[in-house]
């Protein structure tokens, strides 16, 4: 059994951590976030590869970037993005594991 860390219970702690769940439950947003997980990735790059404008994965990265998901990072003229920690890989990555699993009788 887990326990929650004590800052869990402060005032505000459970709205932050729903926007965060609210801004990943956008499948745009969260195939965004997916894209800049293995490697730092520029804006192109991740719109090329999702089949999106650039405008609009900008839009989204903006979005994520206020929020901690992701991160920037400036190289020349371009901008990098990538998961802000380990906390945010990690968490994705449960999640994946979670849906693969078994119900194994939850569904009575």
């Amino acid at each position: 059994m887990t326990t929650l860390p004590e800052f869990a219970h402060a005032a505000g702690a459970v709205e932050e951590l729903a926007d965060l769940f609210h801004l990943l439950g956008d499948a745009t947003r969260l195939r965004i976030v997916l894209a800049c997980l293995a490697q730092p990735t520029a804006v192109g790059d991740i719109a090329a590869s999702l089949d999106l404008s650039s405008s609009l994965v900008s839009h989204h990265l903006r979005l994520l970037r206020a929020a901690r998901i992701v991160k920037a990072e400036r190289q020349g003229k371009q901008v990098f993005y990538s998961a802000a920690d380990a906390h945010i890989s990690s968490l994705l990555a449960n999640m994946f594991e979670h849906i693969a699993e078994p119900a194994n009788g939850m569904d009575a």
